[in-house]
């Protein structure tokens, strides 16, 4: 009983161990300005990770110390945790299956559309309040002041590789014809009516193209990049703690089974 409860409380000292890249996918969601201001995958991963470090803590403790109805609370748990980590996992990877970026001519960079992604991102900022919050915040960073200090001439620009931000919120679509002064500020073409992101530039520099479906589009392209790399981090340790897991019941499984023996030689088995 001893040895099977020390195996216990040693795989749910791993356990404790795998909640940290969870936590720690979720802080970095937190720290990436596109997640901060859209508020959407970051807490349910801080969450989840805190649950799975307090559910492990709790088998750890009831491994050493040999507390039955604890390791019984840990087992049902843990299940509970990993049924929702694979949801997690499953979830993060069908709303971002879709969504790619297409060529412009003579760019390095790529520009987005907003039809392009899943219906469940789309409607994340479909709507008028929530994209004006986002608008907001996405405003209040660096993220079009700096192409300006990074590039000056106009075959440099188009030459680089900014993010998918960059590409939809920062300057015009391509497509629209308009002529580069610098990132961030453009003369517009005799007719602009290509697309109706064309209406929407500004140079405006707390305008620009942030109301644009471009914009939109270039923020969930950089939310796909980033959660896909979180999908990844949480679907290595589901497969983990599955493991875990597993190894787990086979130990309570044998500790139970030689406490009914232990009893038996004692004579004590009814």
């Amino acid at each position: 009983m001893a040895l099977s409860n020390n195996v216990i409380g040693a795989i749910n000292f791993v356990a404790v161990l795998l909640s940290i890249p969870v936590i720690g996918a979720g802080i970095w969601l937190a720290t990436e300005a596109d997640n901060s201001c859209v508020k959407l995958l970051q807490w349910p991963v801080i969450i989840l990770g805190i649950l799975i470090l307090v559910v492990a803590l709790a088998g750890f403790i009831g491994g050493f110390w040999r507390i039955p109805w604890l390791l019984i609370l840990y087992l049902v748990a843990m299940l509970i945790l990993i049924i929702l980590l694979a949801s997690l996992v499953v979830f993060i990877y069908m709303v971002t299956i879709k969504g790619s970026g297409h060529l412009a001519p003579s760019r390095a960079y790529l520009e987005y559309r907003l039809d392009d992604f899943s219906g469940w991102l789309r409607r994340r900022v479909r709507s008028p309040y929530k994209w004006d919050r986002i608008k907001s915040c996405l405003s209040s960073t660096q993220m079009c002041p700096e192409l300006n200090q990074s590039y000056r001439m106009a075959q440099d620009f188009f030459n680089a590789h900014i993010t998918p931000l960059q590409s939809g919120c920062c300057k015009p679509p391509t497509e629209c014809g308009y002529t580069f002064v610098n990132p961030t500020y453009w003369i517009s073409p005799i007719n602009n009516a290509a697309d109706m992101d064309c209406l929407q530039w500004s140079n405006d520099q707390m305008q620009l193209c942030y109301n644009c479906d471009s914009c939109k589009a270039g923020l969930l392209a950089n939310l796909k990049k980033e959660w896909r790399r979180v999908d990844i981090i949480l679907l290595v340790t589901l497969v983990a703690l599955i493991w875990v897991y597993l190894i787990g019941c086979c130990a309570f499984r044998n500790a139970k089974t030689e406490d009914l023996f232990r009893k038996y030689k004692q004579g004590t088995y009814t």
